[in-house]
């Protein structure tokens, strides 16, 4: 049996393959829609083009490309060839994409018409093979050597061990590691999703999310795709371009950011909202006002969901009424065949869904699992996530264990002060760290947003969080500034700010 998993997400297109599979639309660029056919047509060319490469099956396919059709083609196109897909974030500079190059060793590397001179360079420093150009208007030398190619392609045999993807970590905390993902991982997560949230026959997934990570990649394409769902495909998110598509879709999936921006708008209703079936929430935490915001402007509750690069999705609100509530700062119960436990605060999971390792780093590897010689099953997972269930089995999620903050022998947990400054009148949002003090061995320090036409003098939060928490955890410095840094999925650069402000106490001797 062949268990690539472009086979199975093949055999759910639907009868009929004239009908529209994606309309897709981005600045400068038109309306275009394209049918389930040219899908299947499309990702064999290009499956064509790399079988007469010549490169061994299980060959690293790095794609540094725009959001595109054409790109989703790509991804199909390498898992029906038999080669691991390797995404990658078009915001990367030279050093980190080197870095990512020469870790992978990929043997093509597509990229930008804009990109390809310093990429090429790169690239056969790190003794890549093949370097092709695909660009956001389909044009690019990727699709006109391919195009002339046979549109009748065998799908290779993989098994569910067999790699599929490399999804590299955002590096928030280190070094950038590459989770190796199976065809079985990447199915199993799929169908299990697909019956946890309900797809129905007629619905349309509003994709705003970009392509290279877990969430728009494999949460939401293998979703439409498997389910034979029409896409609205937004070549990047647009608060008024989502609104103006909404009445014509019934899934919508973002980070919390998004959903912030969406508030933003006067024009979001629940007029407009009247259509949808389900906003669903994930790849960073969400917060309760935001959650609550929503209910009350869209008449539609969020369903947040937790998973992680190397584990895709592990835990999930309800969907069904009848399966119970969405419980708002909790990310919901494990998804069937997940199994979750909380050891000393600590998140392990394990399940058919958890990744094979990272690649190239046996010690990494390693150290993430729990050694267990006797095990029959899948190992447990560490998670690096800081959490607890309640007794309905529900996952709150309190920080990473990375972000923990060790200040004169107390543990604090970043989420805890973050939550307490977040509801402070005037507050938008916060992000809270631990920085080297001479005295404390780590100090925490505050960086908080505020709202428009609020003015709050750092020593006013201070003292109101006095009479709040305990006194360790109160901020020692706190920083007033316009946003927080953060990467493409949403997810606050804590690293960063670590990094910027590493020297605040060195310079405040007399600080808190």
């Amino acid at each position: 049996m062949n268990q690539n998993l472009y086979a199975a997400l093949r055999a759910a297109f639907p009868k009929d393959l004239n009908r529209i599979a994606i309309c897709a639309e981005g600045p400068d660029l038109g309306l275009r829609s394209y049918t389930w056919l040219e899908l299947e047509t499309g990702s064999a060319t290009i499956a064509n083009l790399l079988a007469a490469l010549e490169i061994p099956r299980g060959s690293r396919i790095a794609v540094y490309t725009d959001k595109s059709v054409e790109t989703l083609m790509l991804y199909l196109a390498t898992l029906r060839a038999g080669m691991v897909y390797l995404p990658l974030n078009v915001a990367y500079q030279p050093a980190e994409l080197s870095y990512f190059l020469d870790n992978a060793e990929p043997a093509v590397v597509v990229c930008p018409n804009r990109h390809h001179s310093w990429i090429s360079r790169l690239a056969y420093k790190a003794g890549v093979q093949h370097v092709f150009t695909l660009n956001d208007d389909g044009t690019g030398t990727l699709l006109d050597t391919s195009v002339h190619g046979s549109t009748e392609h065998h799908v290779v045999k993989r098994s569910a061990d067999d790699l599929a993807a490399i999804i590299y970590t955002s590096g928030t905390t280190g070094r950038s590691k590459g989770a190796m993902l199976s065809h079985g991982n990447l199915l199993s997560n799929a169908l299990t999703l697909k019956t946890a949230w309900d797809w129905q026959p007629g619905d349309v997934l509003l994709h705003a999310l970009p392509i290279f990570h877990v969430h728009g990649l494999f949460v939401a394409i293998h979703g439409a795709l498997l389910n034979g769902s029409t896409m609205l495909w937004l070549s990047k998110f647009d608060p008024q371009a989502v609104l103006a598509r909404l009445p014509r879709a019934t899934v919508f999936m973002g980070v919390p950011t998004l959903y912030t921006r969406l508030l933003q708008e006067p024009g979001l209703n629940r007029e407009l909202c009247a259509g949808m079936r389900l906003f669903i929430s994930g790849s960073a935490p969400l917060r309760l006002d935001t959650f609550k915001a929503w209910q009350e402007r869209t008449g539609h509750t969020l369903l947040e969901r937790y998973g992680m690069s190397e584990t895709l999705m592990l835990t999930s609100n309800p969907c069904r009424p009848e399966d119970g509530e969405r419980m708002g700062g909790t990310v919901g119960k494990a998804l069937p065949g997940v199994d979750i436990r909380v050891i000393a605060g600590h998140v392990q999971v394990r399940g058919p869904n958890i990744f094979k390792g990272y690649w190239a780093m046996p010690e990494k590897t390693n150290e993430a699992f729990v050694q267990d010689p006797a095990r029959v099953t899948h190992p447990w997972f560490r998670t690096g996530d800081v959490g607890f269930l309640n007794d309905k089995g529900y996952l709150t999620l309190v920080g990473r264990s990375s972000d923990m903050i060790i200040t004169g022998g107390y543990n604090v947990y970043p989420a805890e002060v973050e939550a307490h400054l977040n509801a402070q009148t005037g507050v938008f949002e916060s992000a809270v760290v631990g920085v080297m003090h001479p005295d404390w061995g780590e100090g925490v320090v505050a960086v908080v947003v505020l709202k428009s036409g609020h003015h709050l003098e750092p020593w006013m939060l201070q003292e109101a969080l006095r009479d709040q928490i305990a006194s360790y955890k109160v901020p020692k410095h706190v920083v007033i500034q316009d946003e927080l840094p953060r990467n493409a999925m949403g997810k606050v650069q804590k690293k960063l700010l670590r990094e910027q402000l590493a020297g605040v106490f060195a310079t405040m001797p007399g600080s808190l």
